[in-house]
């Protein structure tokens, strides 16, 4: 347990008890461990990551051909 933890067991324990705040303090955990798992669903996963890269190669090509479609038809 951290620190924090701690002061918020003792706090709770004096207002409520041992076993109640002790089941706070595992509700507060499995909560935070909840919204980690969240945020983890929305990172870029490694094929995300390839197939951005192959987006952004296939734009650069683009924008090069036009670039001296351009300066060509001059």
């Amino acid at each position: 347990m951290s620190t924090l933890e701690l002061k918020a067991y003792e706090i709770f324990k004096s207002k409520l008890g041992e076993k109640e705040a002790e089941t706070l303090i595992e509700f507060f955990d499995s909560k935070v461990e909840e919204k980690f798992k969240q945020k983890a669903d929305i990172f870029l996963t490694k094929d995300d990551k390839v197939d951005l890269i192959k987006w952004m190669v296939g734009f650069w090509i683009a924008q090069m051909a036009a670039i001296v479609g351009l300066y060509l038809r001059k």
